[in-house]
C-alpha cells in the first residue's frame, strides 16, 4: 500500500512526521540526559565537603557609630496593663465608676466593649517613686526600683492592632500582614551573628501562673522573603530545648558527623546544578544544628553558676520560667546570639486585672532587675539593647466591672543599656491613659531608633522583593535621639 502524504492534520503524512519528531524527542532526551549526568560527574568531581562560610551581614560599613552588639527583647504576650506598671492616672482614678467621655472615645477602635457602656476603671494599685530620677511605677514592684535609674519609661508608645495576632505580627515585622521578616531576622540579615555554634536569633517562651496562656504562632520569628537561614530557633525552656537534638539510640558523634559531611555534599552537587541560594542555606543550618548538639545542653547546664547569681534571678535552672529565660537571655548573649527574644505569656487580664498585675509582677519583678544587675557585673549592659513591653495595652474603661480590654492608642515601653539614656520619662498619654498625645512613639519609632543603635541607618538596610524595596520600618519610622545617651 502506496503511503501518500498529505498537508490535512490528521492525514496519513501526519503519521509520519509524529513518528519523526517522537524519535528525534528520544534522541535528544538521551542526549540531554548524558548531559545532565556529565554535570553532575563533574559536580561530585568539584564538590569536596568545605566549610560554610559564616554570614557576615551585608552591612559592612555601620552608617553610624553602633552603640549595641545584641538585644534582649522581651514581650509581655497578651497585653500588659500600663495603667497598672509604669503610667499612674489620678484623674482616671478620681473619675473611678464614672462614664468615660465620649469625646475620647467615639469612633475609636474598639476590641471586646463594643457596644458596651464606658466606664472610667482606675488605675487598681499605688504607684511609688524611685531613684534620684524618681521614676515612677506600681508601689508592687520590690527589685525594679533599684535599678531605676538606669530605665527609660516611654509612656506614649502606640501601635496600629488591636487584636493579639496581628498586634505581635505588627511589633515585629513592622506590619500587620504576616509574611514579612521579623525584626531578629533583619538584624542577623543585616549585621550577620557573632557566635559559630547557635544560631544568631533566637527565642524563649514562658507561661505564667494565672492560665491565660495563648498559643504564639512560630511565624511571628520567621524569616519572610529573606533566606532562611534568618529566622529564629525556638529554644524550650525545660526538657529537650531543640527537638531531636539528642542522638538516637546507636548514633554516635562522628557517625553524625559523617552523615552531615555526605548530606552536604549531595546539596553541593545539587546545587553546583540548580544554584538554589536555599540550599546552600540547608547546608550552613544542617552544620549549625550539628554544632549546637554540643553548645546547647552546655547552655542549658546551669552547673555552672554561682548559688548567689541562681537566688538574684529567682530560678533553680533551666525550669521554663521567666526568670529562667532571662538568665539563658544573658547566656546567649555572653555566646554572641544577635537577637534574643523572650515571650511571656498570662497578661490578657480581661478579668480580674488587680489580682492579674500582682502575679505578674511576682513574676516579672525580680529577674529583670537581676538580668541589669547581672549585665553590669559582666561589662555588658553598656552594649546590651533592653526592651521591655506588651503587643499593646489596656483601655481605661473596665471590662466586666475588673478588668480592661486590649487597647492600642497608648502603653508604655521600658527601655534600658545599649546606647539608651537611663533614668528618664518620655512621652505621655492623656490624663485617662487613652491616647499617647505627647512625643508620640510609634512602634515604627522603636524599630527606626533600635536598628540606629546597631549603627544602622532603617531607611537603607532594605530588601529588593517582588518588585519592591521592603524595609522594617516600610515607609515609616524616626529615631527618637532624645532617649539616647
Amino acid at each position: 500500500m502506496n503511503v501518500h502524504t498529505t498537508h490535512g492534520p490528521c492525514g496519513p503524512g501526519s503519521l509520519v512526521r509524529l513518528q519523526q519528531r517522537r524519535s528525534f524527542l528520544a534522541r535528544s532526551c538521551r542526549g540531554v540526559g548524558a548531559i545532565a549526568l556529565s554535570s553532575l560527574f563533574a559536580a561530585r568531581a568539584s564538590a569536596a565537603p568545605q566549610k560554610q562560610e559564616k554570614w557576615k551581614g551585608v552591612i559592612t560599613k555601620p552608617h553610624v557609630p553602633p552603640k549595641a552588639k545584641r538585644v534582649i527583647f522581651m514581650v509581655m504576650a497578651g497585653g500588659a496593663s500600663h495603667l497598672e506598671l509604669f503610667d499612674n492616672k489620678p484623674e482616671l482614678a478620681k473619675r473611678n465608676g464614672q462614664a468615660m467621655p465620649e469625646s475620647i472615645t467615639k469612633g475609636q477602635p474598639i476590641a471586646q466593649l463594643q457596644g458596651a457602656k464606658l466606664v472610667c476603671f482606675g488605675p487598681q494599685w499605688g504607684f511609688k517613686k524611685h531613684g534620684k530620677s524618681g521614676q515612677e511605677m506600681n508601689e508592687l514592684f520590690v527589685h525594679l526600683p533599684e535599678v531605676a535609674d538606669d530605665l527609660c519609661i516611654v509612656r506614649s508608645a502606640k501601635t496600629e492592632a488591636i487584636n493579639h495576632d496581628p498586634a505581635h505580627t505588627f511589633m515585629n515585622t513592622g506590619s500587620s500582614v504576616s509574611g514579612r521578616p521579623s525584626m531578629g531576622s533583619w538584624l542577623t540579615y543585616g549585621l550577620g551573628a557573632e557566635a559559630d555554634d547557635l544560631p544568631g536569633f533566637v527565642v524563649l517562651t514562658s507561661n505564667g501562673r494565672g492560665g491565660q496562656n495563648q498559643p504564639i504562632a512560630s511565624r511571628q520569628w520567621a524569616a519572610g522573603f529573606l533566606p532562611g537561614q534568618f529566622q529564629g530557633v525556638h529554644l524550650r525552656g525545660k526538657g529537650d530545648p531543640v527537638l531531636y537534638l539528642t542522638n538516637p539510640p546507636g548514633v554516635n558523634a562522628d557517625q553524625q558527623k559523617d552523615i552531615i559531611d555526605a548530606v552536604a555534599e549531595l546539596n553541593k552537587m545539587q546545587n553546583a546544578v540548580v544554584d538554589d541560594p536555599e540550599i546552600a542555606t540547608r547546608i550552613g543550618q544542617y552544620e549549625l544544628a550539628f554544632k549546637m548538639q554540643t553548645s546547647v545542653p552546655a547552655l542549658m547546664d546551669m552547673k555552672d553558676e554561682p548559688q548567689k547569681i541562681l537566688d538574684m534571678y529567682g530560678t533553680k535552672g533551666a525550669d521554663g520560667s521567666f526568670a529562667a529565660n532571662c538568665l539563658l537571655a544573658r547566656r546567649l548573649a555572653q555566646k554572641g546570639v544577635r537577637f534574643i527574644q523572650l515571650y511571656h505569656r498570662d497578661w490578657d487580664h480581661h478579668g480580674g486585672v488587680k489580682a492579674g498585675i500582682k502575679l505578674k509582677i511576682e513574676e516579672v519583678d525580680r529577674p529583670l532587675a537581676a538580668l541589669i544587675k547581672d549585665l553590669k557585673r559582666l561589662g555588658m549592659f553598656d552594649d546590651t539593647l533592653l526592651v521591655f513591653t506588651g503587643e499593646f495595652g489596656r483601655t481605661p474603661m473596665s471590662q466586666g466591672g475588673n478588668g480592661r480590654d486590649h487597647h492600642m492608642k497608648g502603653f508604655s515601653v521600658l527601655l534600658a543599656g545599649g546606647g539608651i539614656k537611663g533614668g528618664v520619662s518620655h512621652g505621655a498619654t492623656d490624663e485617662f491613659g487613652y491616647n499617647a498625645e505627647e512625643k508620640v512613639f510609634p512602634i515604627h519609632d522603636l524599630h527606626a531608633t533600635m536598628l540606629h543603635l546597631f549603627g544602622i541607618d532603617h531607611e537603607k538596610l532594605t530588601v529588593r522583593f517582588q518588585g519592591r524595596d521592603y524595609r522594617l520600618t516600610d515607609v515609616h519610622g524616626h529615631v527618637v535621639k532624645e532617649i539616647l545617651s
